[in-house]
């Protein structure tokens, strides 16, 4: 199929691995996770979350990484890396600046990219696309795209 999109899944939690394992019914999907413990378990069928089970992860086409340059080419990113709050509930958002960063160093013209980590109103905006920006020397809304879809569990 020539419209087939390459998906990368930014941050393999309990919110990225299921979105990922279902995407790759359906396209060629990447999964990328700084935790190397948790992309062996993975590669060996394991999921600590306990959202997929064994043999659905083992049948599945994705295949997962650590490393950023494993995912450079692909068509969209989709980021759902996790985003604490502190005791004041202030949302720490070095996760989604760093996956901004990360991804900004790889992305080409045309790339799509999303946010599905929990974030206020205006981060995608506001703080994310100018990190993709800086790190690409792209410009959001020209060279690529980006979107928000917000995660309710």
């Amino acid at each position: 199929m020539a419209d087939t999109k390459k998906v990368a899944v930014i941050g393999l939690g309990y919110v990225g691995l299921p979105l990922a394992v279902h995407l790759a019914k359906h396209m060629p999907v990447i999964g990328l996770d700084i935790d190397t413990g948790r992309v062996e378990e993975l590669k060996a069928g394991h999921d600590r979350t306990r959202e997929i089970d064994r043999d659905r992860l083992c049948d599945t086409s994705m295949s997962f990484t650590c490393e950023p340059s494993d995912i450079a080419g692909s068509d969209i990113y989709i980021v759902t890396v996790p985003t604490p709050v502190d005791e004041h509930n202030v949302p720490d958002l070095g996760a989604v600046r760093g996956a901004s960063r990360m991804v900004g160093g790889i992305i080409q013209k045309g790339a799509i990219v999303v946010y599905e980590s929990t974030v206020y109103p205006g981060v995608t905006e506001d703080i994310a696309g100018p990190e993709l920006e800086a790190a690409s020397g792209l410009k959001c809304g020209e060279d690529f795209f980006l979107g928000y879809s917000p995660e309710r569990i």
